[in-house]
């Protein structure tokens, strides 16, 4: 129950802050549109998968926003746009195949994401993906959903 109001609440905060025309749009446009994702567009286009987020989908993208890349060590994000691959393997890890709602995360859930690797969703004090705390969920685009995440996952190397 307090996982449901949680979710809820964050849901309803994030959404008041979202334009309304959002669900109009593909999740490129949404994360545009909602303003705190400027790094992470810069870095989709970068790695060269914006056409594939604009694409059919359904996708559920969670999304680090500014603040989560300005916490990464000094030049990280910099190195990182200068490695188009290394880049694509960290942002796909964010991305998982269908579109998984807030109300669909379980304790212990794992998914696979489209880097192939897995994430693990944690229930207990709130919801997280490896760790990092989902912040606002269940943003409606086109083509998926937006969770949003308070920090950077990286894939195992």
């Amino acid at each position: 129950m307090l996982r449901r109001t949680f979710l809820s609440l964050t849901a309803v905060s994030v959404l008041a802050m979202t334009p309304a025309f959002a669900q109009d749009k593909d999740i490129v446009d949404t994360a545009i549109a909602a303003g705190n994702f400027t790094t992470l567009v810069a870095a989709v286009q970068a790695a060269g998968l914006e056409e594939t987020l604009r694409g059919a989908g359904p996708f559920t993208v969670f999304a680090p926003t500014d603040e989560a890349f300005a916490a990464l060590p000094a030049g990280t994000v910099e190195a990182l746009l200068a490695d188009p691959a290394k880049l694509a393997s960290i942002l796909t890890y964010h991305v998982v195949g269908g579109k998984v709602m807030s109300t669909d995360l379980t304790e212990g859930m794992t998914a696979a994401t489209v880097n192939g690797a897995d994430i693990t969703i944690t229930l207990e004090g709130g919801a997280k993906v490896n760790g990092a705390n989902i912040i606002a969920a269940d943003i409606a685009a086109t083509n998926g959903v937006i969770h949003v995440l308070d920090a950077v996952i990286l894939p195992p190397m």
